[in-house]
């Protein structure tokens, strides 16, 4: 019964469908993202120790966590660049934008690092002009 009454709701209610469908594909571009992380194993775990396993996923997690944190940080400062230019950032437009980049990264490449770098710190007190799309 329940399932047959979610079922009917769900064909019925476009608004419903298209919720789930967009926490759907959220879903699935974290999940493309944790595979994409996975150096190596294409998302794939060789150990058959449960510790070892959890050790893995909870290690890409903290590798992916670490990229979108990065990715999130970039795409703040180049709004807040444009923004200070005078450039108007739609809201839309940073909805549209997936924390979940990739093609800047050379996973597989030779890493330097510098550790006398000292990185921007991020703007936690930033908040985006609140502007709107004119479609």
């Amino acid at each position: 019964m329940i399932r047959t009454g979610f079922l009917l709701r769900y064909i019925s209610d476009s608004q419903l469908r298209s919720t789930i469908q967009g926490a759907t594909n959220k879903s699935e571009a974290l999940n493309r993202f944790l595979k994409w992380t996975f150096f190596g194993g294409e998302g794939v775990i060789a150990e058959n120790s449960r510790d070892e396993q959890r050790k893995a996923i909870k290690y890409n997690h903290l590798v992916a966590n670490c990229l979108i944190f990065h990715n999130l940080c970039s795409l703040t400062r180049l709004v807040q660049t444009l923004e200070n230019r005078g450039e108007t950032v739609p809201e839309d437009a940073i909805a549209a934008i997936s924390p979940y980049l990739t093609e800047h990264i050379n996973r597989f490449g030779d890493y330097t690092l510098d550790l006398g770098r000292i990185p921007p710190q991020p703007d936690y007190r930033y908040t985006l002009k609140r502007t709107t799309s004119a479609h």
